[in-house]
């Protein structure tokens, strides 16, 4: 039995610089990998106190990386000037023959990464071909590593629009976009954010007396959604205006969210990532595309192999007697 672990700080896991390019291309190839039934992905176990309060398991396996793992992650709400953060987690990893506890990762900044890749991963075969115009709902942590994923995936980006609770958050992003070529443009409304936007990425948190007001029926005739709320900041009815509703997999997701967390009942998600990332195409006319996800386990898993494999060859981490 190994008689240690090899732990990743938040520090060291920020020091190994993943790629959204490898990043994207580990999520693509786990959720080939789940389609063809060598990697297994449960749904999220839960224990929910209250809006944006909970306690949340998640546990995958891969046959082709030899590991097994489980994400442990709390979420509390958190006030606009808050700096602790809203979701904490750590990343238990073992070995996939042996069952051996051989590492444990900080999950908050692998849950960063996998986020932002997943979104990525989407668009490759949901946004259209060489988008200019992208807009960030919520301006949060997710944005940057949105930004990073989004300008890798789309070099033809040129202007971002950023709506957000607080100017500080939305001015923060607006600098790192600007380092990167991208003209930032600060919105105060939703619907020309929305009529502006070839992407969107919603990020907007459950929380307390929170009402959807985000409009599909504004957006550009072809144009990708990805909703890192799972929707729950989209006006329901309008989700009949997406010609096509897709998520990370349809074994664990039925539908999109409301601003309560549950599921909306007028609509039904018609693909996941897993088929897309199987064989699909590029659809060839315009469409207006959704894809809603919440925790996507083979997808940490993903990100926490390509980490500790990073890590190895360079030396980074403590080793802990167990």
């Amino acid at each position: 039995m190994s008689s240690e672990l090899l732990y990743l700080s938040i520090a060291d896991v920020e020091s190994l610089k993943i790629s959204p390019r490898d990043a994207r291309e580990a999520v693509l190839a786990v959720a080939r990998g789940c389609r063809t039934g060598r990697d297994v992905s449960l749904p999220t176990s839960s224990i929910r106190i209250g809006p944006g309060h909970a306690f949340m398991s998640m546990m995958a396996g891969s046959e082709t990386h030899g590991i097994a793992a489980v994400k442990w992650v709390a979420a509390a709400p958190v006030g606009l000037n808050d700096v602790r953060a809203g979701i904490n987690g750590l990343i238990c990893v073992s070995d996939y023959k042996t069952g051996e506890p051989i590492a444990v990762l900080d999950g908050n900044t692998i849950t960063l990464i996998r986020t932002a890749a997943l979104s990525a991963a989407a668009a490759v075969y949901l946004a259209p071909e060489a988008p200019t115009t992208i807009g960030f709902v919520g301006c949060g942590q997710q944005a940057l590593s949105h930004l990073e994923a989004f300008v890798d995936l789309f070099p033809s980006l040129r202007k971002i629009h950023l709506l957000s609770r607080s100017l500080a958050s939305a001015e923060r992003v607006a600098v790192a976009a600007s380092r990167k070529g991208l003209q930032p443009i600060i919105a105060n409304d939703p619907e020309k954010l929305l009529n502006q936007s070839e992407i969107v990425v919603s990020m907007v948190p459950i929380s307390p007396g929170l009402k959807p007001f985000l409009d599909a029926r504004v957006l550009p005739s072809s144009s990708f959604v990805t909703a890192v709320d799972r929707g729950c900041s989209w006006l329901p009815e309008t989700f009949t205006a997406f010609n096509t509703l897709v998520t990370h997999s349809l074994r664990q997701s039925t539908a999109p969210w409301d601003a309560s967390g549950r599921a909306v009942e007028s609509v039904k998600f018609h693909d996941d990532l897993e088929h897309l990332a199987s064989g699909s195409s590029r659809p060839s006319a315009p469409m207006k595309a959704f894809f809603g996800f919440g925790g996507y386990a083979i997808a940490d898993l993903a990100l926490a192999e390509l980490a500790l494999r990073m890590a190895r060859a360079s030396g980074i981490g403590t080793h802990l007697p167990r």
